[in-house]
């Protein structure tokens, strides 16, 4: 008996929101940036560990909130994830035109960033759609 399916409507839906979520992280960073990313060490690695895990909570909510069923949840978190994969790739190659309060060597320090949340986001979907415990 297979599962069902995502409809278009939640497809549609959280491509939307994916990329309402990038806007809204952008805009942040592009404002709170320096004061994270090029402040103390310390004050990086908090944002390095709390940020993942609070994208993941809220990407988690949103496909409960949407009844996604867990097989499909790795799709679902690629649909709320590319829009803001792809708006970062532009936004780290024009990095002084989209934070230019951000120093272009805190780039790096940001894609790391970027990169955990991504990667932490995308793995807990996999993981619940396989079905591992």
């Amino acid at each position: 008996m297979g599962e069902a399916h995502m409809k278009s409507l939640d497809v549609t839906f959280l491509l939307v929101l994916g990329l309402l979520i990038w806007i809204l992280g952008t805009v942040y960073y592009a404002h709170r940036g320096p004061s994270i990313l090029e402040t103390t060490r310390s004050r990086y690695w908090k944002e390095f560990v709390f940020a993942p895990i609070g994208s993941a909570i809220l990407c988690i909510a949103i496909l409960r909130w949407r009844h996604i069923a867990p097989g499909q949840w790795t799709s679902a978190m690629l649909m709320l994830a590319i829009p803001g994969m792809i708006g970062e790739a532009v936004v780290l190659c024009n990095l002084a035109t989209f934070m230019p309060k951000l120093r272009a060597a805190s780039g790096g320090r940001y894609g790391g960033l970027l990169f955990a949340t991504y990667a932490l986001v995308l793995g807990v979907a996999e993981i619940v759609t396989l079905g591992i415990r």
